[in-house]
């Protein structure tokens, strides 16, 4: 596998929303790039590339050939081959997988990603029916008031009837996560206030949503954009004389992981059915990712950024990753190990939850935050030891999965 190198990159700030300021999906956009392209040290005129993750800009904001807002920002950018990327909340990782092909293929030298979405211009209902696309219209989720915490209450019941679930325990996840967002500077949550008891099964201050998935347990409606720059390894040599840095400092893609699953939840469940793993096909991502970095296992990484659209949604990345056994995520919570300070911090960024998820964004944050963390550079959440980090992320129930092992080699 070629080399691929991440320069730099930025992120929006997701606690804003944009339509309130009376801006722009096109305004997101030009801030994540030029931002990123400014961190990276870069000229907007190297870039031979660009990719967009995007969900449902079709829908939230009327908007859909968001590529062509490359060179609407950078008029130098004119003539360059550009496209989007959809695959639900994985979105942003399809982004990145293909900007890799173009680098890894030998095509380009230095590729633009762009992740975004506009999510908060619309009422609730709305926005739950927009993002119910990523299900199988008129086939699933069709009897409930919200489609994803239904679907994900669905998971945490199939959860119980394998291997017994305590709800205490996707609370500590949740909390944590929210804990972890106090010290980033770009978290949706940050400055939030939470009264005692708000984690506990409290039907006023935590209250369902759907099933067993309570309020606590859900990763936030959010407005935002990522960027990174991606460049194949002579361009990272010449960016690294250039700015009198060492190649082996600058971050790089080790490994990748990338696998579906069909479109139904119930489908994917009947297939793992009997088996102790729920959803099969992320094991084999994780392995994948792992094997082409060179590792043996997921404890050779120091950390994890990992897809919590749902408290149940990280308690399997635990299992799921290898970090456990099958069924037994709960002793990582309650053993404080996915903690900052445990031996496997998860989402020290404060994940979906506690930071924010903007669907087509979330996996290219993801890889910044990595990128971040193992350069040094994530600030006040910055984890002592990393040199090594992962993401997952996910679209739909585990629809379309993927996973970028990130890391330094010096």
């Amino acid at each position: 596998m070629s080399h691929v190198y991440i320069l730099g990159g930025a992120q929006t700030d997701f606690a804003r929303n944009w339509a309130r300021e009376g801006l722009e999906i096109h305004d997101m956009f030009a801030e994540a790039l030029t931002a990123g392209v400014t961190d990276a040290g870069i000229e907007p005129e190297q870039i031979d590339v660009g990719h967009v993750g995007n969900f449902v800009g079709d829908l939230f904001a009327g908007q859909g050939q968001l590529n062509g807002f490359f060179a609407e920002i950078y008029p130098e950018l004119t003539g360059i081959p550009t496209s989007r990327h959809e695959a639900a909340c994985a979105s942003g990782s399809m982004a990145m997988l293909a900007a890799m092909r173009d680098i890894e293929a030998g095509h380009y030298d230095i590729a633009a990603v762009v992740g975004l979405e506009l999510m908060r211009n619309v009422d609730g209902k709305t926005g739950a029916e927009y993002l119910g696309a990523a299900a199988w219209i008129g086939h699933e989720a069709t009897d409930c008031n919200f489609p994803w915490p239904h679907m994900f209450d669905r998971i945490t019941r199939e959860y119980d009837s394998r291997h017994g679930i305590n709800g205490d325990h996707l609370s500590a996840i949740a909390q944590q996560n929210f804990t972890n967002a106090k010290n980033n500077p770009m978290a949706q949550s940050r400055q939030w206030q939470f009264p005692e008891g708000c984690f506990t099964a409290n039907d006023d201050l935590n209250p369902v949503i759907e099933g067993r998935v309570r309020k606590m347990d859900c990763g936030q409606i959010t407005d935002g954009a990522a960027s990174v720059i991606l460049a194949s390894e002579k361009a990272a040599k010449a960016h690294a004389e250039r700015h009198g840095l060492k190649l082996a400092d600058i971050p790089r893609i080790k490994g990748w992981g990338h696998r579906s699953a069909p479109l139904s939840l119930e489908h994917k469940l009947q297939r793992s059915a009997g088996q102790p793993l729920l959803f099969p096909h992320v094991n084999d991502m994780f392995r994948d990712a792992l094997t082409l970095a060179g590792m043996s296992a997921v404890t050779d990484l120091d950390g994890l950024e990992t897809h919590d659209c749902f408290s149940v949604t990280e308690y399997m990345a635990i299992d799921h990753s290898g970090l456990t056994a099958p069924g037994e995520s709960w002793k990582a919570v309650e053993e404080g190990r996915i903690a900052p300070s445990g031996d496997f911090p998860i989402n020290p960024s404060g994940g979906l939850i506690g930071l924010g998820h903007p669907v087509g964004a979330t996996g290219v944050r993801m890889a910044l935050d990595c990128a971040r963390q193992v350069t040094g550079k994530a600030g006040a959440y910055q984890l002592a030891q990393a040199r090594n980090m992962a993401t997952f992320n996910l679209g739909g129930s585990a629809t379309t999965c993927a996973s970028l092992v990130i890391g330094v080699d010096g």
